[in-house]
């Protein structure tokens, strides 16, 4: 299966991959953090699924331009979500594409989860499924503590996430890409969260509150950790839940 590049706003690129059937579906992936931007095979499975799919790096890490953190990263991919519904252009061939009338979903996986949460309100969005997400960033986690996790990142990962630690504290303070103080952008309605019970990276407490509260469909995977992050977008049974999910 071929990969294919653009590149949005000027400054968002994205991998995207065509599905052999003709078809108007899209799936948005928004990716976790820190990781590397190596998802060929799980952008194959979905895409076999009958979708087109997008894996945007959000501003300031990895290809695209810009600075991480300086907005909220849910907005990047608000941008992509409009940059779809207009013709874009395959940079290898410079060849135009159009998607006629698409039908948006969105499937984010831990630091990416907030992004489809956040995005789940919008109207042009149809069904989201975050895995994992981190739902309040207040709440620290055990083994990426978020004043230790900053540091890491910066020199661990250079220049493959450009910051500015006054925006990384923000994140940690709860001032934007917070699900749990910005309610009023979710439709629960739209949206499916998995989380698994012995997760020692992102907690699990703040989504079942989280679930309680919004009253949207929650599935709770016994073991796994934060792993489910790659198994449930892997195993056949969760697969076909969530393609049926988004039918």
């Amino acid at each position: 299966m071929q990969i294919y590049r653009t590149v949005f706003k000027k400054d968002i690129i994205c991998e995207f991959a065509i599905p052999e059937k003709k078809s108007n579906k899209v799936i948005i992936l928004a990716g976790g953090m820190p990781t590397v931007p190596s998802k060929k095979e799980r952008i194959e499975k979905l895409c076999k699924l009958g979708y087109w799919i997008f894996f945007p790096r959000f501003r300031g890490t990895w290809e695209s331009s810009g600075k991480f953190l300086q907005k909220s990263p849910h907005l990047d991919i608000k941008d992509v979500i409009d940059e779809i519904h207009k013709p874009f252009t395959e940079l290898w061939d410079n060849k135009k594409i159009k998607i006629q009338n698409p039908q948006i979903y969105l499937i984010g996986t831990s630091f990416g989860g907030p992004a489809v949460i956040l995005n789940s309100k919008d109207k042009r969005v149809k069904k989201a499924v975050a895995i994992a997400p981190v739902i309040d960033w207040t709440k620290d986690s055990k083994v990426e503590p978020m004043n230790k996790l900053g540091r890491f990142v910066k020199q661990a990962f250079g220049q493959g996430y450009r910051f500015d630690m006054k925006n990384w504290n923000n994140l940690a303070k709860g001032k934007f890409y917070n699900p749990i103080t910005e309610i009023d952008k979710v439709d629960a309605k739209k949206l499916w969260i998995f989380h698994a019970l012995d997760d020692d990276v992102v907690p699990v407490g703040p989504t079942i509150n989280f679930a309680k509260i919004t009253r949207c469909k929650l599935t709770l995977i016994k073991k796994g950790s934060h792993g489910i992050c790659k198994t449930v977008l892997k195993k056949k049974k969760y697969l076909r839940a969530i393609k049926k999910y988004l039918n």
